[in-house]
């Protein structure tokens, strides 16, 4: 669960930032308080700008969580999950994202700005924020996450 009193960092490219400008409105209005990293508007740029900004923050426990939002989901994902400790989980539904939080304890939810509704995607921020890890046979599995095969 997501504690209200601390900040929740958002980032996104051109792509997501209809997107993001909504959530973070939504999100703003239920009493979070928010830190954006950008872009600050759909003028085209290159997502790994804003997003490898969050994920470091994330990865040094600045934040404990967070969201990220490009065209596609894909590319901003792939720039967070070079992070040591980060997790980010690309999402599309509701179930998806409950599932990243209780079983992969994912951080940093990933959307695809260009192919979700703003309203679902708000719907699926709040379940990110409001789902715990359960821990458990899982835990060894996110411990390994992290780990380096020879």
């Amino acid at each position: 669960m997501f504690d209200k009193s601390r900040t929740l960092p958002l980032a996104c490219d051109h792509g997501g930032f209809d997107m993001k400008e909504f959530i973070m409105k939504r999100l703003l209005e239920d009493g979070y308080k928010v830190k954006d990293f950008g872009t600050f508007s759909n003028k085209s740029v290159d997502y790994p700008d804003f997003v490898h900004p969050l994920a470091k923050a994330v990865s040094e426990d600045e934040y404990n969580i967070g969201i990220i939002i490009c065209g596609s989901g894909n590319g901003a994902q792939m720039t967070a999950n070079k992070y040591d400790n980060v997790r980010a989980a690309l999402c599309w539904n509701e179930e998806l994202t409950t599932l990243a939080r209780q079983h992969n304890n994912a951080n940093i939810l990933s959307l695809p700005g260009r192919f979700l509704d703003f309203k679902k995607a708000f719907k699926m921020v709040k379940i990110f924020l409001n789902t715990g890890f359960e821990g458990g046979r899982h835990t060894r599995r996110v411990d390994k996450i992290n780990e380096i095969l020879e």
